[in-house]
């Protein structure tokens, strides 16, 4: 698949879930530097910078995004010629594809551990991290049920049913505004995470925030499942994440919206979960409270503080 592709399909939602949309940006850098033919390093650079910046201009929440690109492009400055950044190019995505996919695995290992037997799980949007520790708790043998919400407005709980529904586990299908009329039935809630900040928050789906927020109101432990990958390293330096709003009529179909000439449709994608809300955030490298978020950006994303602003071109790339 093509940059260009990629792009509008992670833009539309196509590809959602910010490892998916990770991994699609590291194949599609990969597939871009084996079809660029030009015969210089410079100029096979520039190439791969502008298709970087047109993929990581497409979803601004998700982190994730711009730390895949970083890793595939890291080796293109040393590189002395083309084939030679090529071949970095390449190694480095398919790198990040197969460490990504073991991530998601370890990552189930660690969560499902969290899981007791007979518990009681609230999951909110569909993340493919958070449902894998579920679905490993019940491979395991223990006896769970989970809640599920709707997520308005695109619907994603509808992903996370099928997929519960298939792994046959016991599953309530409720709307998203009745998450406190039931946290007293639940033992343990467990979400995925779109960005993680220096400061243990977490940027996640609409809705995160208030079902963290009713969880801690009911003495119920919050669980984030996230690969390091997910961790925003610009928030060292007091850069913060940009919550998406996306197309009024997500929300409202345009031939009501244009009836109500007062009416103003607001629909951001995504909120932020303070720190204090959370107990536990679940990476690959082992589970961590979310007040040592900074060693996950420090030991193991690998971004040196300044690169930050010479990497912020990449931040600024327009699909033009």
């Amino acid at each position: 698949m093509s940059v260009r592709e990629t792009a509008e399909k992670i833009k539309s939602m196509e590809i959602r879930g910010a490892g998916r949309i990770a991994r699609a940006a590291a194949e599609a850098l990969r597939d871009q530097a084996l079809s660029v033919k030009a015969p210089y390093q410079a100029a096979f650079r520039q190439e791969m910078e502008n298709a970087a910046g047109i993929l990581v201009a497409t979803r601004p929440t998700a982190v994730s995004l711009p730390n895949a690109v970083h890793f595939v492009m890291a080796e293109l400055t040393g590189a002395k010629t083309a084939e030679e950044a090529r071949s970095g190019v390449v190694r480095r995505a398919e790198q990040f594809i197969q460490s990504s996919q073991h991530a998601v695995e370890k990552i189930a290992g660690f969560g499902a551990r969290h899981i007791r037997d007979g518990d009681t799980i609230l999951t909110h949007c569909n993340s493919e991290v958070a449902l894998a520790c579920i679905i490993e708790a019940h491979r395991s043998g223990k006896e769970i049920e989970v809640f599920a919400t709707e997520v308005r407005p695109r619907n994603q709980g509808l992903i996370t049913i099928r997929t519960l529904n298939d792994a046959g586990i016991k599953t309530n299908f409720i709307v998203d505004s009745a998450v406190r009329s039931f946290i007293h039935d639940v033992d343990l809630v467990i979400v995925g995470a779109d960005a993680v900040t220096v400061n243990g928050a977490v940027v996640n789906k609409i809705g995160t925030s208030q079902v963290a927020h009713t969880a801690a109101e009911a003495r119920v432990n919050v669980i984030v499942a996230a690969e390091t990958y997910k961790f925003a390293p610009r928030t060292i330096v007091g850069e913060l994440i940009e919550i998406e709003e996306r197309p009024p009529g997500e929300v409202l179909a345009d031939e009501i919206a244009k009836n109500l000439t007062h009416v103003t449709v607001r629909n951001p994608a995504f909120d932020v979960t303070p720190a204090e809300y959370i107990d536990l955030i679940v990476t690959e490298q082992g589970a961590i409270p979310p007040q040592m978020a900074y060693v996950i950006i420090r030991e193991y994303l690998g971004w040196d503080i300044g690169e930050f602003h010479s990497s912020s071109a990449l931040h600024n790339g327009q699909d033009e």
